[in-house]
């Protein structure tokens, strides 16, 4: 019992350190599927989104769903502290007898006590090691501990900076594409004298983005869950429309950027292709037709009234419906997982941006008729 109780413990310190390392220090994406940080947010994140379902309310429902990330952070380093405390009491545990407790024999009860005293550096004395070995477990938890202790110091504004850096981009998007952000709006809003140059540029800055997205959640999953500031923001959002966007000026807006188009397609693609494996979710085909014929008839529509051409044809239309084959299921995939509703290509009726809005309503009359319901609700 004393040599599978040391096994154990060891074997557990092993875990958490190897799972700490991945999710923290790795800069890149771990293939392998078993891991306790991706177990952990599967079997908590599913529950959590179920229960969103009962509210009612779409406001309350994503202030609800956005406390999970940082919750679900805390409760993961909580899980990693309390699982190397209890690996080195099983440790401590296996030679009790290395250790003399000021009150009584220690069993393991104390050797827990011990552990956590030891991981958190209290320095209380009352459990003292007399044998080498049980001197150098007691010493490599405490430093263990101060270890522990940076990397949370470390991590936690490594990933408030990430969070900020994603979110400034979205922001941005607003007054570009609508709130939420569509492909139509993008077009529209670029229709002025040099718009294609403007677009040429929008597109440019989301290439980067999109590496930059890929990046920042490959090295910091987390992020994943934590929602925008806005109910009608989201990254997955944002980047939808964007290959919305790319997709529909390679195939259809004549004497545009088509070739940054390609671009930003590619790495935007990449980035929902790979964030789509991390959370192991596999595309699937979209229920309903994004973008059906009388919708983009109505689009093309819209834009001529605006000043820009797009080109039409069964052609057209097939390499349209391919290049979105090549991100909707995913897309569509991991909005189902985080409970993120994907903006359409084109509103039925206008939307007012989330600059122009305020929680005390005041709102300039060109706009009032524009939108009637409160802030911050949601208009997917």
């Amino acid at each position: 019992m004393m040599i599978l109780s040391a096994v154990l413990g060891a074997g557990l310190i092993a875990i958490i350190l190897g799972d700490a390392f991945e999710t923290i220090l790795l800069p890149r994406r771990v293939i392998r599927r078993i891991r306790l940080a991706r177990l952990f947010f599967r079997f908590t994140w599913l529950p959590w989104s179920r229960l969103s379902r009962s509210i009612v309310s779409d406001r309350y429902r994503e202030t609800y769903l956005s406390y999970y990330g940082p919750l679900s952070l805390l409760l993961l380093l909580i899980i990693w502290a309390g699982g190397l405390i209890f690996g080195f009491a099983l440790m401590y545990s296996a030679q009790i007898s290395a250790f003399h407790a000021a009150e009584g024999y220690p069993g393991f009860g104390m050797a827990l006590y011990l552990s956590g005293t030891t991981f958190f550096t209290l320095g209380l004395g009352d459990v003292i090691p007399h044998t080498a070995f049980a001197r150098f477990l007691t010493v490599m938890e405490a430093g263990m501990g101060f270890a522990f202790l940076a990397l949370i110091i470390g991590y936690l504004p490594a990933l408030n900076q990430s969070f900020t850096q994603r979110e400034i981009t979205i922001s941005l998007l607003d007054a570009r594409a609508g709130s939420p952000p569509t492909a139509a709006e993008i077009f529209l809003r670029h229709s002025h004298d040099k718009g294609l140059d403007t677009l040429f540029q929008l597109l440019h800055d989301w290439e980067r983005w999109s590496a930059e997205l890929l990046e920042i959640h490959l090295s910091y999953p987390t992020l994943a869950f934590f929602r925008s500031q806005h109910d009608n923001q989201s990254w997955l959002g944002a980047l939808t429309a964007i290959l919305d966007t790319c997709a529909l000026t390679i195939v259809g807006v004549e004497d545009a950027c088509a070739r940054q188009a390609e671009l930003t397609f590619a790495m935007a693609r990449h980035a929902v292709v790979d964030l789509s494996i991390v959370l192991s979710t596999p595309p699937q085909e979209p229920e309903y037709d994004r973008l059906p014929e009388h919708v983009l008839a109505h689009l093309r529509s819209t834009l001529a009234a605006a000043g820009l051409q797009l080109r039409e044809g069964k052609d057209t239309d097939q390499k349209l419906r391919d290049l979105r084959r090549m991100y909707e299921p995913y897309a569509y995939s991991l909005a189902k997982y985080l409970c993120i509703t994907i903006p359409p290509w084109v509103f039925d009726v206008k939307h007012m941006d989330n600059w122009q809005t305020s929680e005390w309503r005041l709102i300039p009359d060109s706009h009032k008729s524009d939108r009637s319901d409160k802030p911050g609700k949601r208009h997917f």
